[in-house]
């Protein structure tokens, strides 16, 4: 092998090695930064990461709101109107957050099975629910749909 083929035979294997440490390192940064969203009753299933964010969403259950009056921690549940999730959040809740209401809520599972969220995300509008949320909850029929 002459010194020039050696030279690019290197250079090539170089190049490649560079071309999958890039892939690897951006493919660990896309895994990490991935949150999957689990209903309720996954949740309860035991699907959800414990050690990993997450998005979990459903209606909150009336008279389920509890606000400290000394700090801004809110704990409340959440349903799929199959299983129930107990949600707590620390700041100020979206203007349209209320009871009855479809939410999205971003944040880890504790070991005691309540979900501590950095985030809460309510709908904006009488009409919209967020579509994974409408996708979790059991389906009306027809008739009953009106």
């Amino acid at each position: 092998m002459t010194p020039v083929r050696k030279k690019r035979l290197l250079l090539i294997l170089a190049l490649v090695a560079g071309v999958g440490v890039a892939a690897t390192l951006v493919l660990q940064a896309f895994n990490q930064n991935m949150m999957f969203y689990y209903a309720p009753k996954e949740v309860k299933a035991g699907n959800a990461p414990a050690n990993h964010d997450f998005r979990v969403g459903g209606l909150v259950v009336k008279g389920t709101v509890k606000r400290d009056p000394n700090n801004l921690d809110v704990h409340f549940d959440i349903t799929d109107m199959t299983e129930t999730v107990t949600v707590k959040y620390t700041g100020i809740l979206p203007d349209l957050f209320r009871e009855g209401q479809g939410i999205i809520a971003r944040g880890r599972l504790l070991p005691s099975g309540v979900i501590e969220a950095a985030e809460v995300l309510a709908k904006h509008d009488e009409n919209y629910m967020p579509p994974e949320v409408a996708a979790s909850l059991p389906q009306k029929p027809a008739s009953e749909a009106k």
